[in-house]
């Protein structure tokens, strides 16, 4: 009598294997991309030191590329829908290129400001294109974990790419916009070569938004997303104020305990992104944001370097927990046909609270850390309970 028993698959292949090849030439893309990605985070000092530029000047020169990016997004959810995943994001990534070196050869203002405008209408153009193409080429048990092996690339290839960004400044700004353009290009072209066009075939697919803003649980769930985006977004704006204005770090013990973000994601996020892909993704997500709402309120009693290490390990947490749970839940809600609509508004609640964050962290930092952490937690608290309504509704889709 002989008896078989099912192999378990290996721990590498539990977490990559699976999913189809164009997935993985979409995935190789956006990581080179990622590590190309040079200029945007030494954009502020490239406008003050390489083009003489005042800080108002310069901050009127990003809230023009921010203009930009709002309106990218629905630019690109209905062009993802009527002409295509593929060209959507090769044409996005080939225009970035273009606006990119545009820029960097750019002296005078009006230059500077056109290009800047030109770059955030196209910088993000490929973001619903690519989260419509996952949901076309991965099944839905699959995708939390395709959407968090992104989400790792993503973060994997970005903190290589800064870290390489600002040894090549020195040499000269104008190796980012290269570089930066380069990895644009390469992206297309994988794009195009290894990845079919995935746009459903049969569906009437004209027309705006307007079936997107009827979507009650989209409008909601962009909502929850806004409130996270507005949470995770004072890392980029009111933190480093914050932990060198008012606590007094130094700038390189700062750098320091923020690279433990990536580290943290880049170790932590793969071993645990398949379990966590199986969880309810509604309450995933709104443990997730629970998480991070208490770090980032951790960090009102933040007095030192160690503090903010605990709070960044605390808050890093919820990030890895909610890495690829969004996209699965907006492909989730979203008719095949209207994937880059729903996509672009999932979008452009990010590209939305990248304006909102600074304003309102500013303005509440100005009142005293207290004030600005507390409400940050609050917002982030009130994003994880409003996921928790909307999770009967999710997962009746």
């Amino acid at each position: 009598m002989s008896s078989t028993t099912a192999e378990r698959p290996s721990f590498v292949r539990s977490m990559v294997g699976g999913l189809p090849r164009p997935f993985w030439a979409l995935w190789g893309g956006t990581v080179v991309n990622r590590l190309g990605t040079m200029v945007m985070p030494f954009t502020g000092v490239f406008l003050t030191q390489s083009r003489g530029m005042s800080l108002a000047a310069a901050g009127l020169v990003m809230g023009v590329f921010g203009a930009g990016s709002l309106l990218s997004q629905f630019i690109s959810g209905v062009l993802t829908d009527r002409i295509g995943r593929r060209v959507t994001l090769t044409g996005g990534m080939v225009a970035t290129a273009v606006f990119l070196l545009a820029l960097g050869y750019s002296t005078s203002l009006p230059a500077i400001l056109t290009s800047m405008f030109c770059l955030g209408l196209v910088m993000d153009i490929y973001r619903p294109a690519s989260n419509a193409m996952v949901a076309d080429l991965v099944s839905p048990e699959e995708r939390p974990r395709a959407y968090g092996l992104l989400f790792w690339g993503i973060n994997l290839g970005y903190s290589i790419g800064v870290t390489a960004g600002g040894w090549l400044a020195q040499l000269g700004f104008l190796w980012l916009f290269w570089i930066d353009a380069v990895s644009c290009l390469i992206f297309a072209v994988l794009v195009w070569r290894a990845v079919p066009e995935t746009r459903p075939q049969g569906h009437e697919s004209t027309g705006g938004f307007g079936v997107v803003l009827r979507d009650r649980v989209m409008l909601g769930f962009t909502l929850v997303v806004l409130g996270n985006a507005v949470v995770y977004s004072q890392t980029l704006s009111m933190l480093p104020v914050a932990m060198t204005k008012v606590v007094k770090l130094p700038l390189g013990t700062y750098g320091l305990a923020m690279a433990l973000n990536g580290v943290l994601i880049v170790v932590v996020q793969p071993l645990v992104s398949g379990w966590l892909g199986r969880r309810d993704p509604a309450r995933t997500f709104a443990l997730g944001l629970a998480v991070m709402a208490a770090g980032f309120a951790m960090t009102a009693f933040v007095t030192t370097a160690w503090g903010l290490v605990a709070t960044i390990v605390v808050w890093t947490t919820g990030e890895i927990i909610t890495a690829g749970i969004p996209g699965s839940i907006v492909a989730r809600l979203a008719p095949p046909h209207l994937r880059g609509r729903y996509s672009g508004l999932f979008g452009f609640a990010w590209s939305l609270a990248a304006v909102l964050a600074p304003t309102l962290g500013g303005v509440l930092l100005e009142l005293g850390s207290k004030a600005l952490w507390f409400t940050i937690g609050g917002v982030g608290a009130t994003a994880a309970a409003g996921m928790l309504l909307l999770g009967p509704a999710v997962r009746r889709r």
